[in-house]
């Protein structure tokens, strides 16, 4: 039901590199970009999600209690994206590991932006 998220960035470049690399290894690249705003994806007819310097033209600021969530496709996979993002740039906000037994395992980070994310599996 999702078609994109967006998050607020400093340095378009920077985002669309981290993205892009974060998610490389799933087909991602950059499928739409037009200046302040770039969507990194499989392909615009799947979710994607989307940098852009803010209109507004203020410095970004990530929403309390705003966080995006990436499926990781398994425990594993999760965790392997957390680490990604680590190496990428992006600070720890949660250590990988199950959060409620039996159900949700989850990786926290931030993004160079300071955007929360999850990398999650429902397991």
């Amino acid at each position: 039901m999702i078609g994109y998220t967006t998050v607020g960035v400093k340095d378009l470049e920077k985002a669309k590199t981290f993205y892009t690399e974060l998610f490389a290894d799933q087909g991602a690249k950059v499928q739409v970009d037009v200046g302040r705003l770039a969507m990194i994806g499989k392909s615009i007819k799947e979710p994607m999600i989307a940098v852009c310097e803010p209109y507004n033209e203020q410095d970004p600021h990530p929403g309390n209690g705003v966080m995006v969530a990436f499926p990781g496709g398994s425990k594993e996979g999760a965790a392997a994206l957390y680490h990604k993002a680590i190496e990428l740039g992006a600070s720890c906000d949660g250590e990988p590991g199950q959060r409620v037994p039996d159900m949700f395992y989850g990786a926290y980070v931030k993004d160079p932006d300071g955007n929360k994310l999850c990398f999650f599996d429902f397991s």
